[in-house]
């Protein structure tokens, strides 16, 4: 089945909107919070639960033959999941502890997967209501609120200088192993800066930032829609150490294995990268 992602644009742009919107009337309140402990261990708030509920109404309203896969959702048997060549991967809401501490900077993810690749994505963040989506045939947009008119977005050239994003709780070994290229003379300078969420996918998306090291384990939902708004931006999110892009729905399990974010051309020091732990 080949699905037409132009076509479903429009409504899935509103439909983020009003995710959005069960997020922040959550978010303003914290005694709606509700917060609990996931089996990963990980915090799941009402708020969590509430986008998910959003999303699942609106896409099967949408487009009721494309089966779903959400963070928030039960994890479809592999059986079942690797026949799949269309379907939606969600994270409801991305960065529930950057939500929990309230810094802003959390996201809705929405991809559409076909055949392993995600050709449409949207982010969402709800605190500043900036919306990002991109896909194949659709370029990569950013618009600063729903009443903003969209700009065309697109990664920088690379230089010498390199700003680097890393994960708030994950970045010590990952900005070792860049800083090793400053060392080797690839870089003469590397800037660290942490964000939260899929947000620092569309840091580089729109040329803000070049890299983005990931070696701790992340899952499918965590990258799917960014990659697609990267990718259309003139970027890619490539596995290492092989270097081929990410792709989805391949295995029983949904960890993700180490990556980089970056602009096009694949520089050819990445090869080299020394990820081990």
């Amino acid at each position: 089945m080949q699905t037409n992602a132009a076509d479903l644009l429009p409504e899935l742009i509103q439909l983020i909107y009003q995710t959005g919107e069960a997020i922040m009337a959550i978010y303003a309140d914290e005694t709606l919070w509700q917060t609990q402990q996931k089996t990963n261990d990980t915090p799941v708030t009402a708020a969590d639960l509430a986008a998910q509920s959003v999303l699942l109404d609106g896409l099967n309203r949408l487009s009721p033959e494309i089966p779903i896969l959400s963070e928030e959702g039960h994890l479809v048997p592999w059986e079942l999941r690797r026949h799949w060549q269309t379907y939606w991967l969600l994270d409801p809401l991305d960065g529930t502890r950057e939500f929990l501490q309230r810094n802003g900077e959390f996201t809705v993810n929405i991809a559409l997967i076909q055949h392993g690749k995600p050709i449409m994505g949207l982010v969402y963040a709800p605190a500043t209501q900036t919306l990002y989506w991109g896909g194949e045939g659709l370029g990569a947009w950013k618009q600063l609120s729903p009443l903003d008119q969209a700009r065309s977005i697109q990664v920088r050239q690379p230089s010498k200088n390199a700003r680097l994003l890393t994960s708030r709780r994950h970045s010590q070994h990952e900005t070792l192993v860049l800083e090793e290229l400053v060392t080797q003379g690839i870089f003469s300078y590397i800037e660290g800066f942490s964000l939260g969420s899929s947000l620092k996918f569309c840091q580089i998306a729109e040329g803000s930032a070049d890299l983005y090291l990931r070696l701790a384990p992340t899952s499918e939902w965590d990258t799917a829609a960014a990659q697609a708004i990267l990718e259309a931006a003139g970027g890619a999110i490539l596995v290492l150490p092989e270097g081929r892009a990410m792709d989805y729905n391949r295995k029983s399990d949904v960890t993700n294995p180490s990556f980089i974010a970056l602009a096009l051309p694949v520089p050819d020091w990445i090869y080299q990268l020394k990820i081990s732990a």
